[in-house]
């Protein structure tokens, strides 16, 4: 994974009119190059009447990377979006830009300028993340230590992925990798000692700018 590893959160769909010219641009986190194949070929197949499907993706750090103009001027779609992608920084996105011909020719620097617009407005609309490491773990305790632990994860930037309650409690939480150490510790002392901790694995999460989890990845 790169040191900085960017993405996108959603699958988003958003569109805009240039000189009549229908521009839709569809975009996807995507986990390696044969489901972005897919999700292109989607919407290839969605808008199967269009004048022009352009599409770009980078996924695999960068090393897997392509675009198309589907027809238009060589040079003035696909480089255009993929520039957008690459400059953003994004990894592991794929994007499809449709485009239903309105009459009015653009010339070259009018569609470079509009792919890149329509690309651009997709990613702000499927909102930039970062990729880090994260730690889940699994916590298994009594019901009167309950409210001391919840409290006190509540206050940390964890998310709970679920919580069980059994004859005791069980509750899977993820945190950033960096932060574990500190919250295992923390733990272990409200618990008087007792280490009621147990490692699952890693996971990637999605953070906001503030280094905050928005979402653990599937």
């Amino acid at each position: 994974m790169l040191k900085e590893d960017w993405t996108v959160l959603n699958q988003v769909e958003v569109s805009f009119e240039e000189k009549k010219s229908l521009f839709i641009c569809n975009i996807k986190r995507v986990k390696n190059e044969e489901e972005a194949i897919e999700f292109i070929n989607s919407i290839k197949e969605k808008y199967k009447d269009a004048t022009h499907n352009v599409y770009a993706y980078i996924t695999n750090n960068g090393i897997s990377m392509r675009y198309s103009d589907d027809g238009e001027p060589q040079g003035t779609a696909g480089p255009p979006v993929l520039e957008v992608l690459k400059r953003e920084g994004l990894n592991d996105v794929a994007v499809v830009v449709t485009r239903y011909f309105g009459g009015i020719l653009l010339g070259a620097g009018g569609l470079v300028r509009a792919y890149s617009a329509s690309c651009k407005q997709g990613v702000d609309a499927a909102k930039k993340v970062k990729r880090k490491k994260g730690v889940e773990f699994k916590i298994v305790l009594d019901y009167e230590k309950y409210g001391k632990i919840n409290h006190y994860l509540q206050n940390k930037n964890v998310k709970i992925l679920n919580t069980e309650y059994l004859e005791n409690i069980k509750m899977n939480v993820v945190c950033l990798e960096e932060n574990f150490e500190k919250i295992h510790s923390d733990i272990i002392e409200l618990m008087n000692g007792n280490d009621i901790i147990k490692v699952v694995g890693h996971r990637l999460v999605f953070i906001d700018e503030n280094d905050q989890i928005i979402k653990v990845q599937d």
